[in-house]
């Protein structure tokens, strides 16, 4: 399809959107309009515009809402076990391990590495941010940093190889009938190096604002994500609340027991299924396994602290976790909106168009293919960047199919490995639009179980990703 002025409004409101996020201002704005001027150009009716505006939000609230969800179920049973004193007695276990915030830096990257590589990082997220963060917090690591050792290690590492799983090197091969092991083993060592980088500056980064152990971390942290409530509107009297809890001092520590195990259990479970391949677990629908799970031993904590209040208890903290969950990242929703114009798909139920909706993030990119050097040094970085756009969309799976089919011209005209090429865009797609520098991605979750700005997360984490894909390109190059 040729370029309309659509297009090139998409593509200056993509500019304007990196370089306000760059120069630390919020970009809903500027999103927002640049979504009415793409729609407004396409389609020539304010009318298609204005509803497009709009559409576009409730698009990217329907695809995230999953995430949303899981954040509001764990945030809530994360507060009826403080209601009865378990959320402290349930990292006691923990803190013998993670002695301090750089040590606990590094285990939260095993954890959500080992976790992600064989379920994806949407089942791991919940699980490390419930029962790890506060562990890492207590210890002394900023909320920042044990965001971005989450996000580097999950979206950003296990992901972007997707090596057990393995959907990602098969999108990358199938396009350019390559092989999908080759395509695999390459993509695996990139994303350790790219991770090795990463990782490892953005610690650098983080080390001077890493403080000593302290319970008073968590306690700010903790506070730092309450919604305050005033009056008689949810809570029982402050006397009435510490006469509960002296009632169950003894069962808070079977819960502080009784929750992690229970979703080691789960973790267990997955992994039966996922090698004796009874059931598909990763992905969305370990997430919703854990979600489940954390819905009824919300019920069972309440119930301990308050069983005649219970009915009303429960329903309170799940309104308080969705609060909690759309407060904190719900800005997010209408910056997706506008890269959701990108993918056709997505493009169709937002402007209300049939089948001939242009994808304009894709086309864009097909355009400037030509631009792209006739030198294999040169074409492995064009390659790279190419991805890093498509992931742009926030789901960095669906640009692999395009870079995948680009590596078999341009490896056979410029001298460079094919299978070498489609592993280093699946690096820039999956780095980019897994989740480590879109906000309008599984990032979101990320951000709230850590309680931090989303954008100030993607901010932190840009230079060191941008760096280990720099690098870990320019390894491929020497060495492939």
């Amino acid at each position: 399809m040729a370029l309309t002025l659509a297009h090139w409004f998409y593509l200056i409101g993509t500019l304007l959107i990196i370089v306000t996020m760059l120069f630390r201002r919020n970009v809903v704005i500027p999103a927002i309009v640049s979504t009415f001027l793409v729609a407004f150009f396409y389609s020539d009716s304010i009318n298609v515009a204005l509803q497009s505006t709009f559409r576009a939000s409730l698009v990217a609230a329907s695809s995230l809402f999953d995430i949303f969800l899981i954040i509001a179920v764990m945030t809530a049973l994360l507060r009826s076990l403080r209601d009865i004193g378990a959320d402290e007695k349930m990292i006691v276990p923990f803190q013998r391990v993670m002695i301090n915030g750089h040590v606990s830096y590094f285990i939260l990257i095993a954890v959500t590495y080992g976790i992600s590589l064989f379920f994806w990082p949407t089942p791991a997220v919940p699980l490390v941010g419930a029962i790890l963060i506060p562990v890492a917090i207590r210890a002394g690591l900023p909320p920042i940093g044990a965001g971005i050792a989450i996000s580097l290690a999950g979206q950003g590492m296990a992901l972007s190889s997707d090596y057990v799983i393995q959907i990602a090197p098969t999108l990358s091969a199938s396009a350019a009938n390559l092989d999908v092991t080759a395509v695999a083993d390459r993509a695996l060592v990139l994303s350790l190096v790219t991770g090795f980088f990463a990782i490892g500056l953005a610690y650098l980064f983080l080390r001077k604002s890493i403080l000593r152990p302290n319970a008073a971390h968590l306690r700010k942290w903790e506070e730092s994500g309450e919604n305050e409530e005033k009056g008689e509107n949810l809570d029982e009297s402050t006397t009435e609340k510490e006469s509960l809890v002296g009632k169950t001092v003894q069962k808070s520590k079977w819960f502080a027991i009784i929750v992690p195990i229970t979703f080691l259990i789960v973790v267990i479970f997955m992994g039966y299924t996922k090698f004796s391949g009874t059931a598909e677990m990763e992905g969305g629908a370990g997430a919703a396994l854990i979600g489940g799970m954390a819905l009824l031993l919300l019920i069972a904590a309440t119930a301990t602290f308050n069983v005649k209040g219970a009915l009303e208890r429960v329903s309170n903290h799940i309104i308080e976790g969705l609060v909690f969950a759309f407060k904190a990242m719900g800005i997010v929703l209408p910056i997706a909106g506008f890269f959701f114009l990108g993918n056709d798909e997505t493009a169709i139920q937002i402007l209300g168009t049939g089948d001939e909706t242009p994808a304009f993030l894709f086309d864009l990119i097909l355009a400037g293919e030509q631009f792209i050097p006739a030198q294999g040094f040169l074409a492995a970085f064009g390659i790279l960047i190419i991805g890093m756009i498509t992931g742009l969309d926030g789901s960095g799976f669906s640009g692999l199919p395009l870079t995948g089919a680009l590596s078999g011209p341009l490896g056979a005209t410029m001298g460079m490995d094919a299978t070498t090429l489609a592993a280093i865009g699946q690096m820039g797609a999956i780095w980019v639009g897994g989740g480590t520098l879109v906000a309008w991605s599984s990032l979101v979750a990320v951000a709230g179980f850590a309680k931090v700005p989303v954008l100030e997360l993607v901010r932190k984490s840009f230079i060191p990703v941008v760096v280990g894909l720099l690098l870990s390109t320019l390894f491929a190059v020497i060495f492939y």
